[in-house]
């Protein structure tokens, strides 16, 4: 889920937006089924929203760009990197409270 939530950013940024859906469907799934932390899971759910609001709008409007990164507005693109940097916060949080301190 870590490496999904990495790819998430870089394929945005790197103009690959439609390519994310996987990676971002792993995040939601993978932390909802296997992590306890609630912060982890809200984060997780927060990137799907904030990705799907765009790709619903590109899929919907008939005269859409050719590409999702292409019609996807800077705000989205932010929103989309900024949850994806909380959930691999969370992730890294919800770990560290899991491992055994020596």
């Amino acid at each position: 889920m870590t490496i999904s939530s990495w790819a998430v950013p870089v394929m945005v940024v790197g103009q690959f937006a439609l390519m994310a859906v996987l990676p971002v469907v792993i995040v939601l799934v993978g932390t909802h089924r296997f992590v306890r932390d609630r912060a982890a899971r809200w984060a997780a759910t927060l990137l799907a929203a904030a990705y799907a609001v765009p790709l619903v709008v590109w899929l919907v409007r008939p005269d859409g760009a050719q590409s999702l990164s292409k019609d996807m507005h800077p705000v989205f693109a932010g929103l989309t990197v900024a949850t994806s940097a909380a959930v691999i916060v969370a992730l890294h949080r919800a770990r560290a409270r899991r491992l055994p301190t020596r």
